[in-house]
């Protein structure tokens, strides 16, 4: 009778996320991470951002920060980091998550009011690239934290995930 109450109001075991599906994402994420980062560096070097009191420290500190996670969530985390690769991936992708999200709120808080005493306007297409690009990289890397926590958690103990 216990047995059967026990089964009865388990919660069912979270599926494991394809390791395709996870490379997927991780490819993506870490692509369009790079490409943020590429685009703050393209603002700083090229459309005079650099000359910018604070803004320009933020944005080169942007692309640094970006590429870093960027070629880190690309690199072969398991070999790396051995047993300790799924969780280094975890904080990777929430890392790059925060990149982007955080560069997205940055940039939608300026077209509004100043930020740092700057303040960008008009959606020109510079700055639509950078919002779609920011969006799209936070989104992947937001599923890339889903997929990655549940591909670690699914895991038995004693295996590790491929990466």
């Amino acid at each position: 009778m216990v047995n059967q109450f026990a089964r009865l109001t388990a919660m069912p075991a979270v599926p494991r996320p394809s390791s395709h599906i996870l490379w997927a994402a991780r490819v993506c994420g870490s692509l369009l991470l790079i490409f943020v980062g590429a685009d703050h560096f393209y603002a700083y070097s090229v459309d005079g951002y650099s000359v910018l009191p604070t803004i320009g420290t933020l944005f080169l500190l942007n692309f640094i920060s970006a590429t870093a996670i960027g070629l880190l969530l690309l690199a072969p985390l398991k070999r790396i980091f051995h047993r300790f690769g799924p969780r280094v991936l975890e904080v990777a992708a929430l890392s790059g998550f925060g990149v982007a999200a955080t560069s997205l709120a940055a940039l939608l808080i300026s077209e509004q009011t100043r930020l740092f005493g700057f303040m960008e306007f008009n959606y020109r297409p510079t700055i639509v690239v950078a919002l779609a690009s920011e969006a799209a990289a936070a989104v992947s890397l937001a599923l890339l934290v889903v997929l990655a926590h549940r591909a670690r958690e699914a895991r038995p103990a004693h295996t590790s995930p491929a990466g």
